[in-house]
């Protein structure tokens, strides 16, 4: 059910709001935000409330020099771990300039394009993530670790998971922000948690991932942890993922499912599915956004290395599965903590609705159609080559996305390492 202006005027006035929080995804994916006063909430749903676009990353750039918050009211929440008198609201925004116009390299604006595509072809792409992090401890004075003192695995339950009752309380303040929470579990690695959440679409399911990461960071620090959604934090745990489950219904119809297939997959299942493995070189810059990215990669995939999908290999790329309704489900591993889940989500999206537009064969399962890219710099190269990605996100936004992270790239590759000093100072 959508809000209205009323509609939030009403409950600011009744829940005791006293400041509001404008959240938005930067061109990296990152949420931002200003607070304003209860004062202020005309002027903002007014959308004229700014920010200095030169101070964030990839808008100057852009030529952008004042960046206008344009609230959605349907993301309109109060965050639990706020207090409880002045309550602190939030909405999630878009991003507009100076003359009104929203901005097209915003990636919140991107995925709501690619969604109107798909749906213009009836599609309508039901999305269930997994998100995996770590509760680290923090040092005497507060500061982050790759510390923990449990011994806890998989499943593993109190008192071996000391993170137990942050869990909890992570899945508590997610429920009272709206989420429908499918589980959550200790993960293989000591310190390491996962949860899940129930399907959504596009852009709601987006916005859902931002507010998760924002969420267990908040809750994490009131019991002591520091959570951190990197990759690969440690050489000798496993590294984190958000992998995403993809199903496609619209109305009675399962556009994936045909149980008369081998694989249950129907042609357009095979269609979108190919679509995805015919670009996912250069999507893996998206999915593994960070040097630390390919440190997970490395582990994560080490069998083959190789971009092909099956039904029974743990180290695919992509995995074809059916979930309890009997429904197929295709599932993407490869995008990790620091992905931008607006445009992974328009990736995948915008890359299988290409498969079913072309007819595109499937590939035999277990059959490599090419190589996961080493390193962030061979994924960048990746991404450039391919077309498909400047069509998608934009000339101007690719550009600015591949010149930004290739800094990143080029900072880390002058870094003299713990191991390069471990390795060779003694020898040479």
């Amino acid at each position: 059910m959508s809000n209205t202006r009323e509609d939030i005027l009403e409950l600011i006035e009744e829940e005791d709001v006293k400041f509001i929080r404008l959240q938005f995804a930067d061109f990296f994916g990152v949420l931002r935000n200003i607070a304003i006063t209860e004062g202020q909430i005309e002027k903002a749903l007014d959308g004229h409330c700014y920010i200095d676009g030169h101070h964030i990353r990839g808008a100057k750039e852009l030529g952008l020099r004042r960046i206008y918050l344009i609230p959605d009211i349907d993301s309109f929440g109060i965050l639990p771990w706020r207090p409880q008198h002045g309550k602190v609201g939030r909405f999630l925004c878009d991003l507009a300039d100076e003359e009104g116009n929203l901005i097209t390299e915003s990636p919140r604006y991107i995925l709501r394009e690619t969604l109107k595509r798909a749906a213009e072809k009836g599609l309508s792409i039901e999305l269930n993530p997994e998100c995996e992090f770590f509760l680290f401890d923090t040092d005497e004075e507060g500061l982050p670790t790759t510390n923990t003192k449990e011994s806890a695995y998989y499943l593993d339950m109190a008192p071996l998971d000391s993170g137990e009752n942050a869990r909890r309380d992570i899945i508590y303040a997610l429920e009272d922000l709206g989420f429908e929470m499918e589980s959550s579990h200790h993960e293989d690695a000591p310190a390491q948690h996962a949860v899940s959440f129930q399907k959504a679409t596009g852009v709601i399911m987006a916005d859902q991932i931002l507010t998760l990461r924002n969420t267990v960071r908040s809750i994490a620090g009131r019991h002591g942890f520091h959570a951190t959604f990197m990759p690969k934090p440690r050489a000798d745990f496993p590294g984190s993922a958000m992998a995403l489950n993809a199903a496609c219904q619209d109305g009675f119809h399962d556009w994936f499912t045909d149980t008369t297939d081998p694989h249950g997959l129907s042609e357009t299942g095979k269609q979108f599915l190919s679509g995805v493995l015919t670009h996912m070189e250069g999507a893996i810059a998206i999915a593994n956004p960070i040097v630390n990215s390919y440190k997970r990669t490395k582990d994560r995939f080490s069998d083959s290395k190789g971009i092909f999908w099956s039904k029974d290999n743990y180290k695919a790329p992509v995995i074809v599965s059916h979930n309890e309704a009997g429904r197929t489900v295709i599932e993407w591993e490869m995008p990790d903590g620091a992905t931008n889940p607006y445009l992974n989500i328009a990736y995948l999206v915008a890359a299988g609705l290409e498969g079913i537009e072309k007819k595109l064969d499937l590939p035999e399962a277990d059959s490599s159609v090419g190589q996961i890219p080493e390193t962030l710099c061979d994924a960048l190269q990746a991404f450039s080559d391919d077309t498909f990605f400047e069509n998608l996100y934009g000339k101007r936004y690719t550009e600015v996305y591949i010149s930004e992270k290739m800094k990143e790239w080029e900072s880390y590759a002058r870094e003299v390492t713990d191991w390069e000093v471990r390795t060779y100072l003694a020898r040479i």
